[in-house]
């Protein structure tokens, strides 16, 4: 799984860093370094509301208070089964 965070200017001051941050911990807090990555993109094209990201080929966007129930519903779920 590849998910890919807007750091573009609309994206970073809706708190993109915070997005990758929390990612990052979770990521390593689960153990699954090998089977996401975290990287890092420029805009992604729907910057209006919150951060943008994308998750394989699904653009969505994301508010840094929402990073860990993403995670739950859109990571752990689907690499789990």
């Amino acid at each position: 799984m590849v998910i890919q965070v807007c750091i573009g200017s609309a994206c970073h001051l809706k708190g993109s860093y915070e997005v990758i941050q929390t990612l990052k911990g979770l990521i390593i807090t689960h153990g699954l370094e090998k089977k996401v990555t975290l990287q890092s993109s420029f805009c992604l094209g729907i910057c209006g509301k919150s951060v943008s990201i994308k998750v394989d080929d699904q653009v969505l966007s994301l508010k840094p208070d929402e990073v860990v129930d993403f995670f739950e519903k859109n990571v752990l779920e689907v690499i789990n089964g």
